[in-house]
């Protein structure tokens, strides 16, 4: 931990992430709270979470490519300079009062086009930037960073849009990737390109054209999994997870507004306690997986996952409810930290870009599929079916987890050796 905290380019990186999740947090939640006062329908905020994986399914096949192709800070901050101005400018007809709902689904669209590539992006470059032995400490360190910028934004933002309304929040939204922009342009100087294993002779790395090398290098991302069925079912689990976990933000304004009648106070409420939960998970998370595996501790957050998950919506008070999301919260820290810590130790830093992208894709079409019938549900026939069901999608996140345990460990002692 003493190497991560010496590191300046991951102390910047980490303070980053703490200041841009705070922005995005109070994003999402205002966003998501807007659509459901302007709507009354649960299907807005299932049309909402679609859009977001859009751009996903359109970019995340190629994007993997230059991530792994080009310097990783930079593209970090192309995205962040990006979204900072689309933010902004969606801030300044909400001040106007005039943006509509389609504005906003037309700037989720655009802010999830930069994310989808920004997440690997910054994962892959902690890769780069962290010691073989910390994996766990910088996956630890990162999470900690966004998770606190959520407990920030969970803590605040249902008490600050009762007062700055939509435009107020997303102009602390810009503000903080302003900030995100700073500190990467810190990190370090001059461009920097992962260098990859000579595999090929010169002779046929001059005959390719530029779509000749963007496709096989597209190949061997996908060769590279084909081999190594331990990876395939941490991506199954990874996907099972992106899917569930996006999929929250469904139900969760619906839990505040239609069980608990609190309104955007109690959402706010919600949102801390994942974000408390997740936060503290950061504390624990590096001795469970110590102690238990990675394989395991995956599985074990998983199970807890689903198990909070149907059990919310049927909580007696706001309370039990905040408990609960705090519980899942902790959670989705462990898994987090867990399966990008077991991505790190089994996937080479040259092609973290393109593997993460092959898992991010799956999880996001299943986000799609998920957003329309968890919305369906909620709205048609029970808030409670609603959470079942992502509920369930966890459960074979903790069965896709639990699967394979023996191959893993092997995979891992060969690795040690």
């Amino acid at each position: 931990m003493r190497l991560i905290l010496q590191k300046t380019s991951l102390r910047y990186i980490f303070a980053a992430n703490v200041v841009s999740m705070l922005g995005s947090g109070m994003n999402s939640a205002a966003v998501g709270w807007y659509l459901l006062e302007a709507t009354h329908s649960e299907t807005a905020l299932g049309t909402l979470a679609v859009v977001q994986t859009i751009p996903a399914m359109l970019m995340l096949p190629f994007t993997g490519v230059i991530i792994d192709r080009e310097d990783r800070r930079r593209l970090v901050m192309m995205l962040d300079a990006a979204r900072a101005l689309i933010i902004l400018a969606v801030a300044m007809l909400a001040f106007r009062g005039q943006a509509r709902v389609w504005e906003l689904y037309l700037m989720a669209t655009l802010v999830a086009a930069g994310f989808w590539m920004f997440w690997p992006t910054i994962t892959a470059l902690i890769r780069e930037l962290t010691p073989d032995s910390e994996f766990v400490q910088a996956n630890t360190f990162l999470l900690a960073g966004v998770q606190g910028g959520w407990l920030m934004a969970g803590a605040v933002v249902g008490f600050l849009y009762e007062h700055l309304g939509l435009g107020g929040v997303l102009v602390i939204d810009f503000s903080t990737y302003v900030f995100s922009f700073l500190c990467y342009l810190l990190v370090r100087k001059g461009k920097h390109v992962v260098p990859r294993p000579a595999e090929l002779c010169a002779d046929i790395l001059a005959a390719e054209n530029q779509a000749q090398r963007f496709w096989r290098e597209m190949k061997e991302g996908v060769a590279f999994l084909r081999s190594h069925r331990s990876v395939i079912f941490l991506g199954a689990s990874w996907a099972l997870f992106l899917g569930a976990m996006a999929t929250g933000s469904v139900v969760t304004p619906s839990l505040s507004d239609r069980v608990f009648h609190a309104g955007a106070t109690g959402y706010g409420w919600l949102n801390m306690g994942w974000g408390v939960g997740a936060f503290l998970s950061a504390l624990y998370a590096p001795r469970l997986i110590a102690h238990a595996g990675g394989r395991r501790s995956i599985g074990i957050s998983m199970g807890v996952l689903a198990v909070s998950m149907m059990l919310a919506p049927y909580s007696l008070f706001l309370a039990a409810a905040v408990v609960l999301y705090g519980v899942m919260g902790s959670g989705r820290g462990v898994s987090g930290i867990a399966m990008n810590t077991s991505l790190m130790e089994l996937v080479p830093n040259h092609f973290m870009g393109r593997v993460q992208n092959i898992f991010y894709f799956f999880g996001t079409a299943l986000q799609v599929v998920l957003a329309i019938v968890v919305g369906t549900a909620a709205h048609n026939v029970s808030l409670a079916m609603g959470y079942g069901i992502i509920g369930l999608v966890y459960g074979l996140g903790f069965l896709s987890s639990s699967w394979p345990s023996a191959e893993t460990r092997a995979v891992a002692a060969q690795s040690a050796e």
